[in-house]
């Protein structure tokens, strides 16, 4: 190989990597623990790279307290059946979520429960629909 290949081919390899550096990981998530809430919903973020759920959860003393959920990227969402009307501001839902390890108010959204009784997985679950009477 001559010298200009190789400087090529290292320029590019440092190119590359550099989205892969940007990337965080999920280790902020306590993956040990498995929280699921009652909430109402306040936002949903369609957003890359991670989409985010924003809603409200009664607290100890009874008064709402917004906490934020990381879900996966938008592609990720629309892969396991979510569309932007899935979820809207005031729905009651139930979150399923890994906790940020700090007690921040959030977590790594895995499942949101629909009043009408689907669930809704981020990432690669399937879908469930509702039981059939």
């Amino acid at each position: 190989m001559n010298f200009k290949t190789l400087t090529l081919a290292g320029l590019a390899a440092a190119l590359f990597a550099g989205p892969v550096l940007a990337h965080h990981s999920f280790a902020m998530f306590d993956h040990d623990v498995l929280l699921e809430y009652e909430a109402t919903v306040v936002e949903m973020e369609w957003i890359n790279p991670h989409s985010w759920l924003h809603a409200n959860i009664v607290g100890e003393n009874g008064e709402e307290v917004q906490w934020s959920f990381e879900g996966g990227s938008v592609a990720q969402l629309v892969r396991a059946g979510w569309t932007r009307d899935v979820v809207a501001e005031g729905d009651k839902i139930t979150i399923g979520f890994y906790p940020i390890t700090d007690g921040s108010r959030g977590g790594q959204l895995l499942t949101v429960l629909l009043a009408n009784g689907r669930m809704m997985r981020q990432g690669g679950g399937v879908v469930s629909d509702p039981p059939v009477d």
